[in-house]
């Protein structure tokens, strides 16, 4: 069957009945009971490239997906450091399903961000009851991220959409999509549009080494009428300071943090119970291999540290919320941008660690942890940590605030 054959129409989508969580600490909560479920399974899920639809209906029903709704339009209204830690817990047990709510989450900001009241009531709303929202907002064909060549026209009472977009996680499972496209002034519009409607064609046609369960395929529309109700105008986000890049940024790093998690847990596991020790370290055990138990040690230090600046960067932009200013956005970018770089090593080190560790037998297609060192290497390519690295010195040697876009 080719890619283009695989058309996500056959996906069978719930209908939504989400639990509705109402507190930071019962989210933690629920998200431990969630990745306990999603652990069970990953390996073979991502073997077989394949999640049953009661997997993803549980995930989006325990009120998870909706954690992030302002409390007045009834949402637990999570901070971003719990946001951070729920991503990282879920991520540890599964980061392809860790990772299909991260856009949700985002598309969750916009509206919160430059939706109307009545807008925020409808949508949120939606949301609380369990649908999940996905993303068809970058393309594959442009000079750089943010050369877009999907168009928004006006058209009678609505408007109209074409184009082509890839790289839409979640897409597969989604009930709405956020489509951004170009409107006739250049600027960044932003459409939800519900899943079946015509002229909206969702493709299964995601064909990477790792993160294989995202569904981050393609998403074409072709004459795709939108009412304006479901517009929003996301380029305001970026004239003025908004934390919508930074907040963007954590949730990514949470994944990449859980992925490091999930990697260094295999690992030792595999060492206790099934790795030999090297004979030149005298020993009986490969847990007591000195050299291993060092770099054992060292992985837990930087995944430690990692996570600690993973908590601090949800911290600073939770005291940014209240006054994003520019001096604000600019401290909560900074904090995401150190806790980036060392979610992306670490997750990459400890996933390559575990067979330097594990030894010849680790490799063997049973344990399928090379499915580690696959997310990580696909999921921290998003956008490159080297320029992380530039960000924070260009600040500190020359006080230049970081951009603001999705990546910063």
């Amino acid at each position: 069957m080719t890619n283009l054959a695989r058309q996500t129409a056959d996906y069978p989508l719930n209908s939504p009945r989400a639990h509705v969580i109402r507190d930071d600490s019962e989210a933690l909560a629920v998200a431990h009971r969630v990745a306990a479920r999603l652990r069970d399974g990953a390996a073979e899920r991502d073997r077989q490239r394949q999640v049953p639809a009661e997997v993803v209906t549980a995930f989006s029903d325990s009120g998870l997906w909706g954690i992030t709704v302002p409390r007045q339009y009834g949402g637990a209204e999570v901070s971003t450091a719990t946001l951070a830690r729920v991503i990282a817990l879920v991520s540890a047990a599964d980061p392809s399903l860790g990772q299909i709510p991260q856009n949700h989450y985002c598309l969750l900001e916009d509206i919160r961000l430059q939706g109307t009241e009545e807008q925020k009531r409808f949508f949120f709303e939606l949301v609380l009851k369990g649908n999940r929202f996905a993303n068809a907002l970058s393309e594959t064909t442009g000079r750089h991220v943010q050369d877009l060549q999907t168009r928004l026209v006006a058209d009678g009472d609505g408007y109209r959409i074409d184009g082509r977009k890839g790289y839409c996680t979640g897409s597969l499972y989604a009930h709405w999509l956020g489509v951004l496209a170009l409107d006739e002034q250049g600027r960044g519009q932003l459409a939800f549009v519900e899943r079946g409607t015509p002229g909206l064609v969702v493709l299964d046609d995601w064909d990477s080494i790792g993160q294989r369960t995202t569904a981050s395929g393609t998403v074409l529309a072709d004459n795709l009428r939108v009412p304006a109700f479901n517009l929003f105008p996301s380029y305001r986000s970026y004239e003025t300071p908004t934390l919508a890049g930074p907040f963007a940024q954590i949730t990514t790093a949470a994944i990449d943090a859980g992925i490091a998690r999930a990697a260094l847990d295999d690992t030792i596991t595999f060492v206790r119970e099934q790795a030999r020790p090297w004979i030149d370290a005298g020993v009986e055990k490969a847990s007591e291999d000195p050299l291993t138990i060092i770099q054992v040690g060292a992985l837990d230090i930087r995944l430690e540290a990692a996570e600690a600046l993973l908590d601090k960067a949800g911290q600073v932009l939770d005291e940014a919320r209240s006054a994003p200013d520019e001096d604000n956005v600019a401290a909560a970018s900074l904090a995401v941008a150190r806790a980036k770089v060392l979610t992306t090593e670490v997750a990459i080190e400890a996933s390559n660690r575990l067979f330097e560790l594990g030894g010849t037998r680790s490799t063997l297609r049973q344990h399928n942890f090379d499915r580690h060192w696959r997310n990580a290497r696909v999921h921290t390519l998003h956008d490159p940590v080297r320029w992380k690295y530039h960000l924070i010195g260009n600040w500190l040697l020359n006080g230049v605030k970081p951009a603001r876009h999705d990546w910063n």
